[in-house]
């Protein structure tokens, strides 16, 4: 048997854009197409914004501009400008960065000098403008390879920093910016940030109440027990309330003005540390999750040069605060067992509502105990007998954990569709959970029936979200049923189920609907998979002549070899999102509660012409 040869010519080096294109996944996390927050064209977005956040934290420009127009991005800031004869290193060369020095950056997000080289590579476009003491520099950049090296000019422009680019189509295929999700990124820069301004497309961001913004902001002032508690200290701000409707908790992290979405070592010491303040200040030994049932908090810390467990920046790894402070741990649980202490004997009719939440849970959560456990124990024995969830091997322990963030659940209808599925998905990333026939209506019942219910006791445990989203197993669930009348209601009972017990998986932006194609027109040599009927019309145009046509009714009619064109790479999701003017009850009742006018006058406006789309 002949051996592969191993010599000096098999070692190469890779120059820093080389490396960035061939491992994006190592810079950036999961890549995508701008459906879910976490793809990478947010993070892109994200990692030129943060040096403009931090010119803001030291005191250099309050107002950033941020213009969106098709697949072009622009950032400018009112800062101090890059140093004009540093401007083409830090955009493309590693390790080079102003932010090794913490004499000027204490505590800042970027801290590796990779950012904006990693927009700089992933980019077909890249410019750099920087304006100082009445001089500019600008550099331009195609695939990270320097086209443009200006010279220095005189401006009258004001002084700052203006990058300007374009993600590369052949990474991000398929891509398109949500401007919901970059309104959201937005608005928690200026919730962390009081005091900045964020002009986005002419929509300007501004908040001068921190947390109590972020809360307010996403809450019915109807669906909140009590105003929120908001207090501040040193490298510290929290914000506590308890939802009237809401079972699970729910929390939104920062740190050093980062949305932590995964939580980590702060989110866990002020989970713990609110539980212990309640026990002390009423004296009870109160279960943790009667405490937490239904809470709605937020935390933000600032801690010396912060350890991340990956590079998106999504779950701190830190355990200490840095220059001379006390743990993590220690920190938040001192500050909240104080502050908190001190507010709730201050508010005696805050605790009081409070004290009767957690009574509440504690006589809920008694009643259900006994059901729970055979809930459990019935979950517990479908997942052995592996009935209705085939999981994937994340969760089987032959992947490593770092691709959590492309875990993907498919909720789906029937045998044939997930029998489809199963076959052509990826299984080291994507699981398959089997529904069996219409889910109950869940809209005004009680958390008693996710356990009563098999569909959705097994659903529950298969997302592990019975009392958190923080253990939550996929980070994208998907509903993939038939684009037909029968297939939208499984999907509308089911955003009705998490709308009624987790609203706050929709809220954080993990749930979606499955795209999949309406047509496939092919010829001996080309086969192209339609979703609309434009793009039918497109691809008969294309494939002349006369190409074969057909019409996919259902997803148990797309062969499994075919389906694996619709969950891999060109996979197309819609993401659920909500409308911030309607509350979810409000919602709820509309669509899911007995029939009113308006909604007979709403069905009579649109169903038809929905039906019309389908039956096309």
């Amino acid at each position: 048997m002949s051996q592969t040869q191993y010599t000096e010519d098999n070692i190469r080096s890779l120059d820093w854009k080389e490396h960035i294109r061939m491992r994006p996944g190592m810079y950036i996390g999961k890549l995508g197409d701008g459906s879910s927050p976490d793809d990478g064209i947010y993070i892109l977005l994200k990692e030129v914004l943060d040096n403009s956040i931090d010119e803001f934290v030291m005191g250099a420009g309050k107002t950033i501009e941020i213009r969106i127009k098709d697949k072009e991005v622009r950032v400018r800031d009112y800062g101090r400008g890059i140093p004009l004869g540093k401007v083409v290193d830090v955009v493309s060369k590693m390790n080079t960065g102003g932010k090794y020095d913490t004499r000027a950056f204490k505590k800042s997000v970027g801290l590796n000098g990779v950012g904006t080289k990693a927009v700089n590579a992933l980019s077909t476009y890249f410019r750099v403008d920087s304006v100082r003491d009445g001089q500019m520099k600008s550099a331009e950049f195609e695939l990270g390879e320097l086209t443009n090296d200006g010279g220095l000019e005189t401006t009258s422009q004001r002084k700052g920093t203006k990058v300007t680019f374009i993600p590369d189509e052949s990474i991000f295929k398929n891509y398109k910016f949500r401007m919901e999700y970059v309104g959201k990124m937005l608005k928690n820069y200026v919730y962390l940030n009081p005091g900045l301004t964020i002009d986005f497309n002419g929509e300007k961001f501004h908040s001068q109440n921190g947390l109590k913004d972020l809360l307010e902001d996403n809450m019915s002032q109807e669906d909140m027990l009590y105003p929120v508690i908001h207090l501040r200290g040193n490298d510290i701000e929290v914000a506590i309330t308890h939802s009237r409707t809401q079972y699970s908790e729910e929390y939104h992290s920062f740190v050093n003005g980062q949305n932590t979405t995964q939580g980590g070592t702060h989110q866990a010491a002020f989970r713990e540390s609110i539980v212990k303040t309640i026990r002390d200040f009423y004296g009870r030994n109160y279960d943790a999750s009667d405490v937490r049932k239904s809470i709605v908090a937020a935390i933000s810390i600032k801690v010396m040069e912060p350890v991340f467990e990956s590079q998106t920046k999504t779950k701190l790894g830190s355990t200490e605060m840095g220059g001379g402070l006390p743990t993590v741990r220690t920190y938040i649980n001192d500050f909240v067992k104080t502050q908190l202490d001190n507010y709730l004997h201050k508010n005696p009719e805050i605790a009081e509502k409070i004290q009767k939440k957690i009574m509440q849970a504690e006589k809920e959560r008694k009643e259900l105990s006994g059901i729970r456990k055979l809930a459990r124990e019935r979950a517990k024995k479908a997942s052995l007998h592996n009935k209705k969830l085939r999981d994937c091997r994340v969760h089987l322990g032959d992947t490593k954990n770092e691709r959590s963030l492309e875990t993907t659940l498919f909720i789906t209808e029937g045998d044939s569709a997930s029998g489809s599925i199963t076959k052509s998905r990826d299984v080291n990333t994507q699981a398959v959970f089997s529904l069996k026939g219409k889910p109950l209506n869940s809209y005004g019942l009680s958390k008693k029936i996710v356990y009563e219910n098999e569909e959705f006791n097994l659903l529950q445990a298969a997302l592990n979200i019975e009392d958190s989203l923080e253990d939550l197993r996929y980070n994208n669930i998907v509903i993939a049923t038939d684009a037909d009348v029968d297939g939208m209601h499984i999907r509308l009972l089911l955003i009705t189920f998490f709308l009624q017990f987790f609203p706050e998986l929709i809220k954080e932006g993990h749930l979606y609907i499955l795209q999949t194609p309406l047509f496939r027109v092919r010829n001996k040599k080309e086969t192209i998979y339609c979703y609309t009927e434009q793009e039918r019309i497109d691809a008969i145009e294309k494939l002349k002549p006369k190409p074969e046509i057909t019409r996919f009714k259902g997803l148990g009619e797309i062969s499994p070899d075919e389906f694996q064109h619709f969950i891999g790479e060109d996979i197309r999701l819609d993401p659920v999102m909500l409308d911030k003017a309607m509350s979810i009850e409000e919602l709820l009742k509309f669509y899911m509660g007995k029939n009113t006018p308006d909604r007979q006058e709403f069905i009579i406006n649109n169903l038809k012409v929905e039906l019309d789309k389908v039956e096309e």
